[in-house]
């Protein structure tokens, strides 16, 4: 399965400290073998922010590598949904937990916290779990789609109609997250499903990209680099640089290159082995 996706995935990650910044808060992780990517924004004084960030992704790509090492992620778990379901979601809780936990008993860490978005690919399919206003596009043929919708005070007055899109991009607001990672005790973590195309192009990326760059530029540059993610990936940086970098920017990209449906076989005797075993 591993191999499977290897050649099925082609990813490049980016991450840049921006033109304005002291660091780097943003976290990326990227697993082709395993179809795992992870991108965390953090916010906190001093450092707190940077070390939220590197835990989420550090915690949750480990937890995942090892959880996935011998049953399948569409394997039906007990209430019917594939097991990646409960793999994102606990992996996620446990991370929340952790940070939190560090923030409370570490004064320089208090109230510390993270953006996530973070994707498992497998069988032909994406799950996707999202907390704050780290983002999911999808291309498909010529059209940029957002696969996930903030956790923010701006996208609430969206929706309900106090300003307009185009109002929503000169707004104070556009920073406020209504949910973190690390921030309380317990988190509200989103997690939805999407069917995956051949030529599809995925990109993860933090408020540092899309708060500079506007979606169409996103959409022409995928569009036209698509066939070169690590080209794609670095033009995509260059130009949240070249438009002021006023936050720290990253961006992972993943083009779908062929199919990747699971092999049943294969994924039964690791999953017999691996009950077994306990």
């Amino acid at each position: 399965m591993a191999n499977r996706l290897s050649e099925a995935l082609e990813i490049a990650v980016r991450t840049d400290q921006g033109r304005v910044r002291g660091h780097n808060e943003d976290a990326v992780f990227a697993n082709p073998g395993l179809g795992v990517v992870i991108l965390a924004d953090g916010m906190g004084g001093y450092s707190a922010g940077e070390v939220a960030s590197n835990m989420a992704t550090m915690l949750i790509s480990s937890e995942l590598e090892a959880a996935l090492k011998c049953r399948a992620p569409e394997e039906a778990d007990e209430d019917g949904r594939p097991y990646a379901h409960r793999c994102l979601l606990e992996k996620v809780a446990l991370a929340n937990e952790s940070i939190y936990n560090a923030a409370f008993m570490q004064p320089q860490y208090a109230g510390m916290g993270t953006t996530l978005v973070a994707a498992l690919f497998y069988d032909n399919r994406v799950s996707v779990v999202h907390i704050g206003d780290s983002r999911l596009y999808r291309l498909r043929g010529s059209e940029l789609c957002a696969m996930t919708r903030d956790h923010s005070l701006l996208q609430e007055q969206i929706d309900s109609g106090m300003i307009t899109l185009a109002e929503a991009r000169y707004s104070q607001n556009r920073n406020l997250v209504t949910r973190a990672l690390g921030v309380d005790r317990q988190v509200e973590t989103e997690l939805n499903d999407f069917p995956v195309q051949v030529g599809d192009i995925y990109l993860l990326c933090s408020d540092g990209l899309n708060d500079m760059v506007e979606d169409e530029d996103i959409r022409v540059t995928l569009q036209s680099l698509g066939s070169d993610v690590e080209r794609a990936a670095a033009q995509l940086v260059q130009m949240a640089n070249d438009k002021g970098g006023r936050d720290n920017v990253s961006v992972i990209v993943i083009k779908v290159s062929r199919e990747y449906p699971a092999s049943r076989s294969l994924w039964a005797r690791l999953g017999n082995c691996f009950r077994k075993g306990r």
